[in-house]
């Protein structure tokens, strides 16, 4: 073990510890003031984890879908200690002009990150901030910059980062089980199909200028509002989407920052029959020293492996690691070495609730528990939770970075200084989006 990897699963030990030392003290502790944007279906995943895990008060929501919104609001009454109901916001900016929250939390689709999130850290609030958390890298520097100048604590939804089973995996990738690491898969497969998106008649619950906010305008359409990421104008396709968990997770399990070089392909190929515009094939590379990590996914046909459709699997000179959100599997390279399989964590007894709550993905809750533990010890101690806002930089903008490489159909080089494509204006351009009318793109100098 080099020292790198010492002082990396040493700050690893040290994390864990503090939320531990955070759950056993959270009693004794004034209950935190906690506002949500985006009232959909994470959303109320993650805050009511964040109910069962700390002392808690949800005193603001915000959405611009009113019906949305107040049945969260129903919901959370049920839920928290005090059966308090919130107060709603149809707009963040109202929300957080109170300056009176401890703790926001942003679920919104993609495209509606950068600007409420620039904006709660200016009002005194720190963040628990889904990912990816921007839909372009400029933004995303500008987040960045926005979380160091008013010193906020920012936790990124890549909770790969606090499951359990994943813990113990990075563990043996740190021990150096595996040795040498020299090929890296990370992939998705499935879940595609086209949608028809419609046009229909705006709710009358529903503020849906607000919603396109920043993109561009689209008529109103039930399977936008709902499938908004088979649509490019609100996010970053399925490796945005999908990708970015199994990348940060490679990236944090072998103590990777940026990428040398990124390139792709792909496109939509199978999946035409309707008004959706992300690829539902596509291969990417991102290239460090002596070492490549490829990401494929497929909307269609079957996985490669029934067990892992979608996950992380890295090649090392003494053994196989598998590793996905339900299990992991180390395969030694020496028949007669020990083979070492893990399931995921379930936490049923502990919160039977999550037995009975809609839509929850109940192998997701335990990591979505342990993140929030952690960025609630980070808050108390001023440290960097384990999924930083600077790690959720650099994850996002990959891949941002390899869309915009199949877009141009060549290789981008990327330096991590001065936070641009190497040798490529056109490539430069596109790491900003235009903005729609009145809404103004956020800049790393503005905020």
């Amino acid at each position: 073990m080099n020292r790198r990897t010492f002082m990396q699963g040493s700050m690893a030990a040290l994390a864990l510890s503090a939320a531990r030392r955070y759950e056993a003290q959270a009693a004794d502790l004034a209950p935190k003031r906690v506002g949500l944007i985006g009232c959909g279906w994470y959303g109320k995943s993650d805050i009511f984890r964040l109910v069962q895990v700390a002392p808690v008060e949800i005193v603001s929501l915000c959405d611009v879908d009113r019906k949305m919104m107040a049945d969260c609001a129903e919901m959370v009454a049920a839920r928290q200690p005090s059966h308090k109901k919130p107060r709603m916001f149809t707009d963040y900016r109202e929300m957080l002009k109170e300056k009176d929250l401890d703790l926001v939390e942003i679920a919104t689709p993609d495209h509606w990150h950068a600007l409420p999130m620039i904006e709660a850290v200016k009002a005194g609030a720190d963040l628990y901030l889904q990912k990816p958390i921007s839909v372009d890298v400029v933004e995303g520097q500008a987040m960045l910059a926005a979380a160091r100048k008013y010193q906020r604590v920012v936790q990124v939804g890549t909770q790969r980062r606090s499951t359990p089973h994943l813990m113990e995996a990075r563990n043996l990738v740190q021990q150096g089980k595996l040795g040498t690491v020299g090929h890296v898969e990370i992939y998705s497969y499935g879940g595609g199909q086209a949608t028809a998106a419609r046009p229909a008649p705006v709710p009358d619950t529903l503020d849906w200028d607000f919603w396109i906010g920043p993109a561009p305008m689209m008529s109103y359409s039930p399977d936008i509002q709902r499938n908004w990421r088979q649509f490019m104008e609100f996010g970053n396709g399925t490796i945005g989407d999908m990708g970015i968990h199994m990348l940060d997770m490679v990236r944090w399990f072998m103590g990777l920052a940026w990428p040398k070089r990124i390139s792709s392909s792909g496109g939509l190929r199978v999946l035409t029959g309707g008004k959706s515009n992300i690829a539902d094939t596509q291969t990417a590379m991102f290239e460090y020293d002596n070492l490549d990590i490829v990401w494929q996914h497929r909307r269609f046909g079957p996985s490669v492996d029934e067990k892992y459709p979608w996950g992380a699997t890295l090649y090392g000179e003494k053994g196989t690691l598998k590793a996905g959100v339900m299990s992991y599997d180390f395969i030694p390279a020496d028949r007669g070495g020990q083979a070492i399989h893990k399931d995921v964590t379930y936490e049923l007894d502990q919160y039977p609730e999550d037995r009975t709550e809609a839509r929850l993905e109940r192998h997701v809750a335990p990591a979505i528990r342990g993140h929030m533990k952690d960025l609630l010890a980070n808050m108390e101690s001023r440290g960097k939770p384990v999924a930083d806002i600077e790690e959720g930089y650099i994850s996002t903008s990959c891949c941002i970075l390899a869309n915009l490489s199949m877009q141009l159909g060549r290789t981008l080089a990327w330096d991590a200084q001065k936070g641009a494509v190497i040798g490529d204006e056109e490539a430069n351009r596109l790491l900003r989006r235009p903005y729609r009318h009145p809404w103004v793109h956020p800049e790393v100098h503005a905020v």
